[in-house]
C-alpha cells in the first residue's frame, strides 16, 4: 500500500470510495449516513490543491482509501477518512492516519483531532485503539474550533446519533532532531507510512 497525494483525475473515485464506505452504516440503522452525498468535486479539489488530500493506493496505483485534513487550533484535524470495504481490515486507515501524524509532526502541530460516532465499531472504538482519546465538554483540549465543527455537524443532522471529539497527541522527536541522521530517520519513517 502506497500513500501519496491525490491526483485531480481521482477525485470522482474518492466520491465512490466514500459512498462504498458509507454502506455498512445501513446495518446499524443509520441509512441517512449511507445516503449522505460525498463531498462535492470542487471541495475535494480545494483539499487536493492545498496538499491536504492523500490516498492509499493499491499495487495498481488505484486509490482504495483517502484522508482529508484541516488545521484547527494548532492540530491536524481529520476532516474525512474513508476506506473502501474491499480494502478494510488491512491497516489502510491506520496507515493514512500515521502518514498524517508524521506530517503534523513535521509542521510542529500539537495533535491529531477528529469527530466521530461513539457507538459505531469502526469509528470511536477504532480510533481509541489508534491512541485517540475522547474529549469531554470540560476538557481544555476541546477547543473552540472543535466545538464549531460539532455544532456544524449537529446542524447537518449528525447529532441524531451520539458523537464525540477525539484527540491524539503528536509525538515529537527528541531535541537532537537537527542532527542529519535524526532527520533522515524521520523521513524514512514517513515513507514507510
Amino acid at each position: 500500500m502506497r500513500i501519496r497525494a491525490a491526483a485531480p483525475a481521482e477525485l470522482p473515485l474518492l466520491q465512490d470510495i466514500e459512498r462504498a464506505a458509507g454502506e455498512p452504516f445501513r446495518t446499524l440503522g443509520m441509512a441517512a449516513i449511507a445516503d449522505d452525498d460525498p463531498l462535492p468535486l470542487d471541495v475535494l479539489e480545494s483539499y487536493r490543491r492545498a496538499g491536504r488530500a492523500w490516498v492509499a493506493a493499491d499495487a495498481a496505483d488505484r486509490p482504495v482509501a483517502y484522508l482529508l485534513t484541516d488545521t484547527i487550533d494548532g492540530s491536524a484535524h481529520i476532516e474525512q477518512v474513508s476506506v473502501h470495504p474491499d480494502a478494510a481490515r488491512r491497516g489502510v486507515g491506520r496507515a493514512l492516519i500515521e502518514h498524517l501524524a508524521a506530517a503534523a509532526r513535521d509542521q510542529g502541530l500539537a495533535a491529531l483531532t477528529l469527530t466521530t460516532f461513539t457507538e459505531v465499531p469502526w469509528n470511536a472504538p477504532y480510533y481509541a485503539r489508534l491512541g485517540f482519546r475522547p474529549l469531554t465538554d470540560s476538557d481544555p483540549a476541546l477547543t473552540e474550533g472543535l466545538r464549531a465543527i460539532s455544532r456544524a455537524e449537529a446542524a447537518h443532522g449528525l447529532s441524531v446519533w451520539p458523537r464525540v471529539c477525539m484527540r491524539r497527541e503528536v509525538r515529537h522527536a527528541p531535541a537532537d532532531l537537527g542532527v542529519p541522521e535524526a532527520r533522515e530517520e524521520a523521513r524514512e519513517a514517513r515513507q514507510r507510512g
